[in-house]
């Protein structure tokens, strides 16, 4: 499935080269043209990557990599015309993986980009009982969900809905092989129970219920994250 990058630069003209080369690279573009613009993208829509310019007006990139990083563990690259080590140590400091200094190669930067993803999925994956997205673990190895350090009071069945949509990222489930997965195929209670469980799911995940997605006449879907 495709990644969706948000490409944070003021500069237009490097912000639609940049996204030229990721479209062909077959990611999804999201793009920001100030810092302000970028905090509130990323709030509204999953997202499996940011680039992020550090001189921007209004809200500059450090203000903008703190605020990532106070809710979410969302893979980062800073761009900056800037070479001091000094910058690239608060950059990391702050939560930044990568840093590449102006002026760069579009191609470059792209490959960069898909190799931290695939260390950051690759991680993932060996870790097999854990799943992250914004600022929600889930350990299934302690049947436990928290968010932004706090765990949350979820039901075993609100709990198996939520792994069963994970394990599933990014595919439509329907409300019908949820009821069979998680409640069991002898069920023949009322199908709305999916709907009411999915509508507490969200409510106690606040922000990142923004992954799960609501697919029109099928059931619903986890879509983003890493």
């Amino acid at each position: 499935m495709k990644r969706t990058v948000l490409l944070v630069e003021d500069e237009e003209a490097i912000r639609e080269l940049v996204a030229d080369y990721f479209l062909q690279a077959a990611w999804e573009v999201a793009e920001a043209e100030n810092g302000e613009e970028a905090v509130e993208l990323f709030s509204t829509r999953p997202v499996d990557l940011v680039i992020l310019d550090l001189m921007m007006p209004r809200v500059d990139g450090w203000k903008v990599c703190r605020s990532l990083r106070a809710s979410s563990a969302v893979p980062i690259i800073i761009l900056t015309a800037k070479s001091e080590e000094e910058d690239k140590l608060l950059g990391f400091e702050l939560g930044a993986d990568d840093y590449v200094t102006k002026p760069f190669s579009p191609k470059v930067l792209v490959a960069r980009a898909e190799s931290l993803m695939k260390r950051v999925e690759q991680t993932v994956g060996q870790e097999g009982y854990v799943f992250r997205f914004g600022s929600t673990i889930i350990d299934a190895r302690k049947h436990t969900v928290e968010t932004g350090g706090q765990l949350l009071e979820v039901s075993y069945k609100e709990y198996d809905v939520l792994l069963y949509l994970l394990k599933n990222k990014n595919y439509p489930v329907s409300r019908e092989n949820l009821l069979n997965q998680v409640w069991g195929v002898d069920y023949f209670g009322d199908p709305r129970v999916v709907d009411t469980h999915i509508k507490n799911l969200r409510k106690k995940l606040g922000d990142d219920a923004r992954y799960i997605r609501t697919v029109f006449r099928v059931g619903y879907k986890f879509e983003g994250g890493r």
